[in-house]
């Protein structure tokens, strides 16, 4: 696996959000101008629609029964930015759970005195509102927010940075009023594919949401909402959408069942036909501008370096001490994600859809975390406990009574080893906004 070293954000790194970053600028000149973009949608945005697992979930979990009342619904969770457990399960610095989904929460943001604010990665409520996730955010606000972290996910600091409203978590809302600013239907432990098709390839999934149950719940919005076509489609062209990583648990699942790279690989292209299904059914609905992020680093999680360790020569990439098969799992998923995404652009010329990159940034700062202003263990858990390099074990996992947590969350990368800080969350939201 090639880790990015020495200039990141001058040279490397920048490329691969050159074009996300040129959108989001384009977003915030067309707020103060009032000028239409391009693509002949509206001047702004005033919504932002996300989908997801944990890392982009701020909410929903922590309301659905399956998943309620997981660890990130507790403190420590929160605790940098939210000060008291919060409405979802993340790290202290941002980039859309429980245990059993491999712990993948969100959050979302509210209006602020200009009308708009920021939210954290994808999710904000939804996972504090899920019975099975409702546990986390222990950093900086002085609310819940259900969020998979020790504060605010990536999905928050582009909700922030772009001054829209916190979009609410679909399991905390009810009637309409409560999602014309936004919904965030991301849900930790959430997967790709449908459970039913795991289950046909012998792999046993935990949380019985996929992203087409996402999708549903959109379109259900769209009639609750009760607009004629002509205001829906003026509704979702004036909304930015935001699709959160999603496929992770998918792959993890395979990996944890099989013990095999093949199984795992062997799914990448049915997780990117149901991205694809997702995409088309939101920009039949009128969407005409799209994040779509890739998938992490997986070789660099705590607990698949915990769980799945090996002698073998060449298992572990010596630049970052990564699991390399299982980045080389992600970084095929990419490929054929952006090559997907390439094809709908020339399908659909009248959409923008943007790719951002969460590989790059992660891999960087485990690679270098010096350089970027983390500590000397990129590797190891922040909460948690069990010790030793990765400090991973479900016995101590964070949140629960034997769990201690790292003095300075804002030098690690990992919050939970599984989800990322806050720290790491800003570092990977900034390379997208402040890169140009």
């Amino acid at each position: 696996m090639a880790m990015i070293v020495g200039s990141f954000y001058s040279q490397i790194a920048m490329a691969p959000f050159s074009r996300l970053l040129l959108a989001l600028a384009a977003v915030l000149l067309v707020a103060v101008t009032g000028e239409a973009d391009a693509g002949g949608g509206q001047a702004w945005y005033d919504r932002v629609f996300s989908f997801g697992d944990s890392l982009t979930d701020t909410g929903n979990s922590a309301i659905l029964p399956a998943t309620a009342g997981g660890p990130f619904t507790n403190a420590p969770y929160g605790q940098t930015h939210f000060k008291r457990p919060s409405a979802g399960g993340r790290a202290s610095n941002v980039v859309v759970d429980s245990i059993v989904e491999l712990l993948k929460l969100p959050y979302l943001a509210s209006r602020s005195v200009n009308g708009f604010r920021r939210r954290s990665l994808s999710d904000t409520r939804n996972a504090a509102i899920l019975p099975a996730t409702a546990r986390s955010g222990q950093t900086r606000l002085k609310s819940t927010s259900n969020r998979a972290s020790d504060g605010r996910l990536v999905i928050d600091f582009i909700v922030e940075s772009l001054e829209l409203p916190q979009p609410t978590p679909y399991h905390a809302g009810k009637t309409a009023n409560e999602f014309l600013q936004g919904v965030n239907f991301a849900v930790g432990g959430a997967t790709a594919l449908d459970m039913a098709f795991l289950k046909s390839k012998g792999i046993t999934s935990f949380v019985p949401i996929s992203l087409s149950n996402q999708t549903t719940w959109f379109n259900g919005v769209l009639k609750l909402l009760n607009s004629t076509r002509n205001e829906q489609r003026k509704m979702m062209a004036s909304s930015l959408f935001y699709i959160g990583e999603i496929g992770f648990n998918d792959y993890s699942f395979a990996l944890m069942n099989n013990d095999t790279v093949g199984l795992a690989e062997s799914l990448v292209p049915d997780i990117i036909g149901v991205i694809r299904s997702a995409l088309i059914d939101v920009i039949d609905a009128g969407a005409r501008r799209i994040v779509v992020t890739g998938m992490i680093p997986m070789g660099c999680e705590p607990e698949l370096l915990a769980l799945l360790p090996s002698g073998a020569s060449g298992y572990y990439d010596k630049e970052s001490g990564c699991i390399a098969r299982f980045n080389r799992l992600a970084q095929l998923h990419n490929t054929a994600l952006n090559r997907m995404l390439s094809k709908l652009r020339r399908a659909y010329r009248r959409t923008s859809i943007y790719y951002g990159d969460l590989y790059t940034p992660v891999t960087a700062i485990v690679s270098s975390p010096g350089e970027y202003g983390f500590g000397s263990e990129p590797l190891a858990a922040c909460c948690g406990g069990g010790g030793g390099q990765y400090n991973f074990d479900f016995a101590f996992f964070c949140g629960t009574p034997l769990s201690t947590t790292c003095a300075d969350p804002s030098k690690s990368v990992s919050w939970d080893g599984i989800h990322y800080t806050e720290a790491a969350n800003k570092f990977v939201a900034d390379t997208m906004l402040n890169g140009l």
